[in-house]
């Protein structure tokens, strides 16, 4: 199918109104914030290196910020409470069609690797390792403006909530529930997953959004569970358990999740945080005409690690990887205590 110009498919006028908004000073008011920070992930996504602005799954991503800004800037300006429960449902749906945007992307990078070869230099491709870390950021920052602008206006908020941030959320509750997801995973591709045993107090709480550490504590386990079930699955030992251990300490609150599923070679160890490095098999390489990134699978797009240290860091925290070839890795998620953080701005 014939790769069709953006000019094709929208106005000038539109693309030129993308371009003047691109250029806006970001503000802290959501209804003038969101379509600055959407055009210029649009603007950027048309001129990406290397071909990848080409890639049939990019041009999806971008379609889909071009619609969402198009949406926000056609919106009459509110002025009753009709009006801001019509654009709080505009919202709604914006998110939504932006939820497929970072496997998308992944995809996107794939199809970018797959079509350069196996004897690419990928650190040579630093550029697009800085652009996908500045597009994930903001992409974290777009979703949470808008996740707490729908939450606020929840007519029914859950306890202990504003808006998205969860005023005693409970990391271990949280871990368990990220890790009874992982596992059942893990069952689906495997047929038998390794167990998880957490560790630490179920009653503390502190200030988080929860849907992000789910995320992270997911994306870890996920990995270790995979890492121990191919170690193990063709041995007559038992398959040893993932341990989680909660610490809550006065700046941090950090989350250890360690595994003994063979560690990763320390040559290694700088490209985990690349979005074209993984340890499993490129997807194209079984799926050659997969579009489409509807399905979720235990590795293999390679960006889960760098996704989860942004949605660390998002709100000052970090996350770091200390392996051990051979034996097993530890993964330390560092979790700042909100308060005192500011937004990491692209």
């Amino acid at each position: 199918m014939a790769v069709k110009k953006v000019s094709e498919l929208y106005s000038k006028g539109l693309i030129d109104e993308v371009h003047r908004w691109g250029c806006m000073k970001q503000t802290g008011f959501l209804h003038k914030e969101l379509p600055i920070r959407i055009a210029r992930r649009a603007i950027e996504l048309e001129s990406l290196p290397y071909g990848l602005s080409e890639k049939p799954a990019v041009l999806k991503v971008r379609d889909w910020y071009l619609d969402s800004f198009r949406d926000l800037r056609s919106f009459p300006d509110i002025k009753n409470m009709n009006d801001e429960k019509d654009f709080t449902q505009m919202l709604k749906a914006i998110k939504v069609r932006h939820n497929n945007v970072v496997p998308t992307m992944a995809l996107g990078v794939q199809q970018l690797k797959k079509s350069m070869g196996p004897k690419t230099c990928y650190e040579d491709l630093d550029e697009i390792q800085q652009f996908l870390d500045r597009f994930y950021m903001s992409r974290i920052g777009i979703r949470m403006l808008i996740g707490q602008h729908v939450e606020l206006h929840n007519p029914n908020p859950p306890p202990h909530c504003v808006g998205y941030i969860h005023t005693k959320m409970s990391p271990v509750l949280v871990a368990q529930n990220a890790s009874d997801d992982a596992r059942a995973m893990c069952l689906r591709e495997y047929g038998s997953a390794p167990d998880v045993h957490i560790y630490g107090d179920p009653d503390f709480t502190f200030p988080y959004v929860p849907p992000h550490l789910h995320l992270m504590v997911f994306e870890l386990v996920k990995n270790s569970l995979r890492a121990v079930q191919e170690r193990f699955m063709d041995s007559d030992k038992v398959a040893p358990p993932i341990r989680i251990i909660v610490a809550d300490g006065i700046e941090d609150v950090t989350i250890k999740v360690s595994d003994e599923g063979g560690g990763i070679a320390r040559s290694g160890l700088p490209k985990i945080f690349t979005y074209l490095y993984s340890t499993a098999r490129n997807p194209l390489d079984d799926h050659s005409d997969l579009g489409t990134a509807d399905g979720v699978t235990m590795a293999g797009y390679g960006y889960g690690l760098s996704i989860s240290r942004l949605y660390a860091r998002y709100f000052g925290g970090d996350l770091q990887i200390i392996s051990m070839e051979g034996y097993g890795t530890d993964a330390y998620l560092h979790l700042s205590r909100l308060g005192d953080s500011q937004e990491p701005l692209p």
